[in-house]
């Protein structure tokens, strides 16, 4: 009886330590990203209204190039499997009600909202912000950062702009592409396979389409590049502990980034249900 009555209380404090943590460190992340976005954003504005400042064009280039092109063909074989799914999902259930040819309306809603920029998103993660994040963490560890500060040179205006720049522009365009390829995959499985006219799904799928469609999603598309960009700068720059550290950092982007997405997607939907733009 006395060793439980003193387990119980170490128990309690062990619990109350993790979840008060847990907090501890998601308030870090979400303050330290911030203030590593509004250093950019800062950088950016010097840039634009002060000539002496400039951000590399090369670096920008260079960083689309390796976030955004040799990131085009995935993008693509996943929207195209994506397009194709949602038709062979969605068919049985609608035509139980003789409403197969709805299949583009549907498809068109969920991809230029949805899932458009959440796929092209999650892509990106594992392609680009893990990659950004272990090439800052080396340069951490092999002491180049220190070199720059050494020589004056700010880290953020010369590593972070072009990749925080360069991912958030190639996630909207990506998402561009991406949104086209569902459709019109998802339009080969219709009308090829499901016996669904041309024209009424080139119709249905014009018609169901409005501005906000296409606003709403590149916005997403804009945010969740920024965040992705942000959280891969924010841990490589953070990494200790050599070659493992550069590990950790690693994995903690494509986590973090993914489940940021995610929330950030739900607080979207909800704002813009809430608006009445739906």
């Amino acid at each position: 009886m006395p060793v439980e009555t003193e387990s119980q209380p170490n128990i309690f404090i062990r619990l109350l330590d993790q979840w008060g943590g847990l907090w501890v460190r998601t308030f870090s992340l979400v303050g330290g990203v911030s203030y590593l976005i509004w250093d950019v954003i800062v950088w950016l504005m010097r840039a634009l209204f002060q000539r002496r400042v400039r951000i590399g064009r090369t670096a920008i280039v260079t960083q689309m190039v390796r976030a955004g092109v040799r990131s085009t063909g995935i993008v693509l074989l996943v929207s195209a499997c994506i397009g194709f799914i949602l038709a062979l999902q969605m068919e049985p259930s609608l035509a139980d009600f003789g409403q197969r040819d709805k299949i583009a309306n549907i498809v068109a809603v969920a991809v230029f909202r949805e899932l458009g920029p959440l796929i092209a998103a999650i892509v990106l993660t594992g392609f680009a912000g893990a990659s950004i994040a272990a090439e800052l963490g080396t340069m951490v560890v092999g002491e180049e950062i220190e070199a720059l500060e050494a020589h004056a040179l700010n880290p953020v205006r010369f590593l972070v702009v072009p990749r925080v720049l360069a991912t958030t522009v190639s996630l909207v365009l990506l998402t561009i592409i991406g949104n086209v390829t569902s459709i019109v995959f998802a339009g080969l499985m219709t009308v090829g396979f499901l016996d669904v006219p041309y024209e009424l799904y080139k119709n249905n799928t014009i018609d169901q389409l409005k501005f906000a469609d296409f606003s709403t999603g590149l916005l997403k598309a804009g945010v969740f590049g920024l965040i992705l960009s942000s959280l891969a700068c924010y841990n490589g720059l953070r990494v200790t502990g050599g070659a493992a550290g550069v590990g950790r950092a690693t994995t903690d982007t494509v986590v973090q980034t993914i489940v940021s997405v995610i929330i950030a997607d739900l607080i979207f939907t909800a704002l813009f249900f809430a608006l009445g733009w739906t």
